[in-house]
């Protein structure tokens, strides 16, 4: 057939059809077809069988993951991918499923009501329930709270390794992570550069898991946490600014600018969309997510958190890209 010219309708069905590809990948993390592959292949019957899988289904299910490129096979024998062996598997330290767990449990049914959050400006999470608001209900279970903070590493640690890497640590002797969650940050950062000494600042329900996992990374006697709220307390900041208001934002920056001394820096980083808004598409979902979970919380740009940073009073400023959506922002007093 003679090419038209024409648009195809290609991408409209693929974005209107990714929750087919989305779910089948969550389904997959929450039934550990990685974590049991990663032991050794396993062919069809075997893991079909090692994960109670209908007989209807299975093949289906398996191939398609091999289609989207998660799994490998050969004749009937099923194998990770390089990269989900080495990040969907539960029993490795890069393991990152934690926020594809949350996002099965929680943010696939919310997003659900989008409409009504776009036509409200209303969360749509365990609020919209009539339940407890989402920090209140996290931290009154310890049990979902580590779920939640296990997330919380997933989603950072390429960028914590980032900025590990690129921040020039050389010129610092100590660091704290605001809004600590389990702590992978300051794990990073404590990791590549020795000659640091590290503190956690968190709410006080949150200091066992940190310590659990510094001291399995072997950086006890270097990392300490601090039990505190940043809304109430003084401080000494990373993936929470997007969870507040603009006056929220503006306040937690110049309480970070009041307690750093002469040439301290301050570190945000998220998923910084980009200054025209027209290429960091997962920085401005993300951003649609803090309307489906937070009363008035949004992403921003670099430029609107420079100029945050410049109001506190902080004299330089920058935009550095760590990896994939994420970038941070750097500000020296």
């Amino acid at each position: 057939m003679a090419d038209t010219g024409q648009p195809t309708p290609d991408q409209i069905l693929q974005v209107g059809f990714g929750f087919w590809a989305s779910k089948t990948l969550l389904s997959a993390i929450e039934l550990e077809v990685f974590t049991e592959l990663a032991k050794h292949p396993l062919s069809l019957a075997e893991l079909q069988g090692r994960l109670g899988l209908h007989a209807r289904s299975a093949r289906d299910f398996f191939d398609a993951l091999v289609s989207m490129g998660f799994l490998q096979r050969t004749g009937d024998i099923y194998q990770n991918a390089p990269a989900t062996n080495l990040y969907l598997d539960k029993h490795k330290p890069t393991y990152i499923g934690g926020i594809l767990e949350m996002c099965n449990h929680r943010l696939y049914s919310f997003w659900g009501h989008l409409t009504e959050g776009l036509r409200t400006g209303r969360p749509q999470n365990e609020i919209r329930e009539g339940t407890l608001p989402l920090f209140e209900a996290l931290y009154a279970d310890p049990a979902r709270l580590k779920e939640f903070l296990r997330a919380m590493t997933g989603l950072s640690q390429p960028s914590n390794r980032a900025i590990a890497r690129q921040f020039p640590w050389a010129k610092y002797r100590t660091f704290a992570d605001v809004g600590t969650a389990q702590g992978d940050l300051a794990v990073q950062i404590a990791l590549q550069n020795t000659h640091l000494q590290g503190m956690g600042f968190d709410l006080p329900e949150v200091a066992p898991i940190f310590e659990e996992y510094t001291a399995e990374n072997g950086l006890a006697e270097r990392l300490k946490f601090r039990a505190g709220d940043f809304f109430k307390d003084p401080l000494p900041m990373g993936h929470i600014l997007h969870d507040w208001n603009l006056e929220v934002k503006e306040m937690l920056i110049r309480k970070a600018h009041e307690a750093l001394p002469e040439g301290g820096a301050l570190v945000v980083y998220e998923a910084i969309i980009d200054d025209d808004r027209s290429k960091n598409t997962f920085g401005l979902l993300m951003s649609l997510n803090m309307l489906i979970e937070t009363q008035d919380g949004f992403d921003y740009t670099g430029a609107d958190c420079s100029s945050w940073m410049r109001k506190a009073g902080f004299r330089e400023t920058r935009v550095e890209h760590l990896v994939g959506p994420d970038s941070m922002v750097v500000g020296i007093k």
